[in-house]
């Protein structure tokens, strides 16, 4: 069976290798081996499934999803990390590695040492990924996780821990107060959902707020529509959220006349606000845009 990282196995690798956690990366470490027990159920992956893990720090995480039987892509910037993590693998799940050796199949585990926001490509040894688990780093946790979903539509089911409030805002219906931006792109991709709360002491260090899990399933049959068009309206939509739509979206549709007419084209109330508006909202008002302006290019080629 792996070994789990304890708080004390934690304070140990990080001496070996000098490291100070910087707020700048965002990190900090999971020191509870139950926590990460919990992580790892409340992804709900069935089978054996290749996992990418972003921003696995000392190996916590990691030796988690190998005891539950996963292949892990982990991706690290941070070169000090990415150079000892390799060895913690090895020493922490030595079984694991022992049996995917004896049954002549690839080692379970891939590490790319590289800034999450430009990978394109991952190792293909393990098979594309089907899962992403990740305690994500706070301060580039939605670039990082809408950059995965987009970029590799094998993932199928998503579940990263992030700051509680960012969870909140990922999770929330249309309507509610922390609707907003992240909440209509993660939704674009597939059921968003609050998973559970985690608490700061688990962590080395403590961070000054709590976090919270968030779980993904993608959608069977992916959206159809231009999605850069849809973020950009959804964009333009959040960015002056007091505004009714017929204004905010002004700059977007090239005028307020012109944002009116799709919004009525697409059945919302001009007078409506972002907030009020779901995913699939987004994307008829994006349809009933390219529409007008369709339109209004074959009347003038037509005078």
């Amino acid at each position: 069976m792996t070994n789990l990282l304890s708080a004390r196995d934690v304070r140990v690798l990080a001496d070996s290798l000098g490291l100070k956690p910087t707020k700048q990366r965002g990190q900090n470490f999971v020191i509870d081996p139950n926590t990460v027990r919990l992580i790892v159920a409340a992804a709900k992956l069935e089978g054996p499934q290749t996992v990418v893990e972003i921003g696995p720090g000392l190996g916590s995480l990691t030796l988690g999803l190998l005891d539950a039987g996963h292949r892990v892509v982990a991706v690290e910037i941070d070169a000090l990390l990415a150079s000892r993590l390799p060895d913690t693998v090895h020493q922490f799940a030595a079984d694991v590695f022992t049996r995917a050796e004896e049954a002549g199949e690839p080692e379970p585990f891939a590490l790319v040492h590289a800034d999450a926001m430009r990978v394109t490509e991952l190792p293909e040894e393990l098979g594309a990924p089907t899962a992403l688990v990740a305690n994500l780093p706070y301060n580039v946790a939605v670039p990082v996780l809408l950059h995965f979903l987009a970029t590799f539509p094998s993932i199928r089911q998503v579940l990263v821990m992030v700051q509680a409030e960012v969870a909140d805002r990922l999770a929330a219906p249309p309507g509610s107060r922390t609707y907003g931006v992240p909440s209509v792109k993660g939704q674009w991709y597939g059921e968003v959902v609050r998973a559970a709360d985690i608490g700061k002491n688990v962590f080395w260090p403590a961070p000054n707020v709590g976090s919270g899990l968030v779980r993904i399933t993608r959608r069977e049959t992916p959206r159809i529509g231009d999605r850069a068009a849809v973020f950009a309206a959804v964009d333009a939509a959040f960015a002056q959220r007091r505004k009714t739509l017929r204004s905010a979206l002004s700059g977007w549709a090239g005028s307020a006349t012109a944002a009116e007419a799709a919004l009525t084209r697409a059945g919302i109330d001009p007078r409506a606000r972002g907030e009020t508006l779901t995913v699939d909202d987004f994307a008829a008002l994006v349809d009933a845009h390219a529409a007008n302006r369709a339109e209004d290019g074959d009347a003038g080629d037509a005078s």
